[in-house]
């Protein structure tokens, strides 16, 4: 699964030929879960409120980005790097 952006501790990834609802994985000391592109998580328990904040944060900043990624995801095509939260 590729990892699409990495920042604070926090490792995002998307699989290739998705089902829906379009959805990201985030890994953050162990726990994983799935948030939708408005950071909303979807499944999972992502303990670190902090960790949640930060995956929101970034997925509002990049929703445009996570969706072009999605749609390269469900056709087999390269998914691009997202720049982390600085």
């Amino acid at each position: 699964m590729p990892i699409v952006s990495t920042f604070f501790g926090i490792v995002i990834r998307m699989y290739y030929r998705e089902h829906e609802p379009a959805h990201f994985h985030a890994e953050y000391q162990s726990v994983q879960a799935k948030f939708d592109f408005e950071g909303r998580l979807i499944v999972g328990r992502m303990r670190s409120r902090t960790a949640k904040r930060l995956i929101r944060e970034w997925a509002k900043a990049h929703k445009e980005d996570l969706e072009k990624n999605w749609n390269s995801a469900l056709t087999g095509q390269p998914l691009d790097r997202i720049e982390p939260l600085e």
